[in-house]
């Protein structure tokens, strides 16, 4: 019985040592584009993200708030092509999930479910339904109705 209660006082230590010690949030993400102004259009009009201005009015720098701090930043800049895959993603949630599928498909873009099926929705097993999207630098966005 001593063995019992030695292991049950222990891992509770273990385990506490995986817990978050600095409070993270996510600030923001930022993306280099091709042409921010095409860009900054997909994120205020497509994904409906309100702008915040530049601390600096930099040229070639738009900077979108997500949700609270949260922001997404784009920064007009030269860089060396890379492969855009689906498995690189950012991921927005939302409670409106069809609303913003009916926003999309009145605006005529396509989106994917995560197979690659155009226009259909994933049911994960969780009971999460995702979509993905790609915006004008072929960046693929998932938009799902996960609950936080």
């Amino acid at each position: 019985m001593k063995k019992i209660l030695i292991i049950l006082f222990v891992l509770p230590i273990t385990y506490s040592g995986w817990s978050q010690a600095f409070d993270f949030k996510i600030d923001h993400f930022a993306l280099v584009v091709e042409d921010s102004d095409i860009s900054a259009e997909f994120y205020g009009k497509i994904l409906g993200l309100r702008e915040t201005p530049h601390p600096d009015r930099s040229p070639g720098f738009r900077w979108f708030i997500v949700s609270g701090n949260s922001q997404i930043h784009l920064i007009e800049k030269d860089f060396a092509p890379f492969e855009k895959n689906k498995s690189m993603h950012l991921c927005l949630s939302t409670r409106a999930l069809d609303q913003f599928i009916a926003h999309l498909e009145a605006h005529g873009i396509t989106y994917w479910d995560w197979p690659g099926e155009k226009n259909a929705v994933t049911h994960r097993s969780d009971g999460v339904r995702q979509i993905y999207i790609q915006d004008p630098d072929d960046y693929w966005i998932e938009i799902n109705d996960a609950k936080h």
